[in-house]
C-alpha cells in the first residue's frame, strides 16, 4: 500500500491487532508493513517511531470502554460498570498493562475515560482531590488484577517461540509450586481439597475485591 493512502488510523488498527497477537516484543515496522501490504517506509512517513506507535495504539483502545449516562444511574453502578469496562479491555489487550511501565502513554482516549471517572466520583460527593483518589485507587486495583491475565498471555507466547508445549511446562511449575506451598499449613489445606485450583486466581476475585473498594467509598461518603 502506497504511503499516499495509507493512514495513520490505518496504522494504529493494524499495530494494535498485530500487539494482541505477538505483544510487544513482536511489534517492528517491518512485521507491520506486511500486515499493511506495505513498505516500512512508508509507515515512517505517518507515524515517527515505535514508542510514537505504541502511545497511539495504546490510547486508542481505551475508547472500546463505555462510559456511563451519570444523569441515568448511581454512582456505584456507574463505577462498577467503567471498572469492568476498563478490566475487559485490559485482558483483549494483555500488553497494555506491559506498556505503562515501558512507555509514556497518554491521549485523548484515556483522558475521555480518566475525566469521566473524576466526574462519577464528584457526583458521589468526594471533594474534588478525593474523587482524584477514589479514581486513581479504582484505576490502579483494576490495572493490578490484569496483570495475572497479561503475564500469562505472555509467558505462554514466550514457551512457545522457545519450542516447548506451554501447557506441559505449566501444568509441571504448577506441581513443583504445589509442592513448595504444601509446606505452609493454610496453603496446603486449600491445594488438598476438591477446589485444587487454588493456585490459579479464582474468578471471582476481581468482583470481590471491586465491591469491597466500592464499600469503602460508600463508608466515607456516608453522613
Amino acid at each position: 500500500m502506497p504511503r499516499s493512502t495509507l493512514t495513520a488510523d490505518q496504522i494504529v488498527r493494524a499495530a494494535i491487532d498485530l500487539l494482541d497477537h505477538e505483544g510487544l516484543d513482536g511489534l517492528n515496522m517491518r512485521s507491520l508493513g506486511k500486515r499493511l501490504d506495505s513498505a516500512a517506509t512508508a509507515i515512517y512517513w505517518h507515524i515517527k517511531t515505535k514508542d510514537d506507535l505504541v502511545r497511539l495504539a495504546g490510547d486508542a483502545i481505551w475508547t472500546e470502554v463505555e462510559l456511563p449516562d451519570l444523569a441515568a444511574t448511581d454512582w456505584r453502578t456507574a463505577a462498577a460498570a467503567m471498572a469492568t469496562g476498563l478490566h475487559d479491555m485490559l485482558i483483549r489487550h494483555p500488553w497494555l498493562g506491559q506498556a505503562f511501565g515501558s512507555h509514556l502513554l497518554y491521549g485523548p482516549g484515556k483522558s475521555r475515560y480518566d475525566d469521566h471517572s473524576l466526574a462519577l466520583y464528584e457526583k458521589a460527593g468526594f471533594t474534588a482531590a478525593d474523587a482524584d483518589r477514589a479514581a486513581g485507587a479504582v484505576l490502579t486495583f483494576v490495572l493490578g488484577n490484569a496483570l495475572g491475565s497479561a503475564a500469562q498471555v505472555s509467558l505462554t507466547r514466550r514457551l512457545s517461540k522457545d519450542g516447548g508445549d506451554p501447557e506441559l511446562v505449566l501444568a509441571a511449575t504448577m506441581a513443583r509450586a504445589a509442592e513448595v506451598a504444601a509446606q505452609f499449613p493454610r496453603l496446603r489445606e486449600r491445594i488438598s481439597t476438591a477446589a485444587a485450583d487454588y493456585l490459579a486466581a479464582p474468578e471471582s476475585t476481581f468482583e470481590f475485591g471491586l465491591r469491597a473498594l466500592l464499600d469503602g467509598f460508600a463508608t466515607r461518603l456516608a453522613p
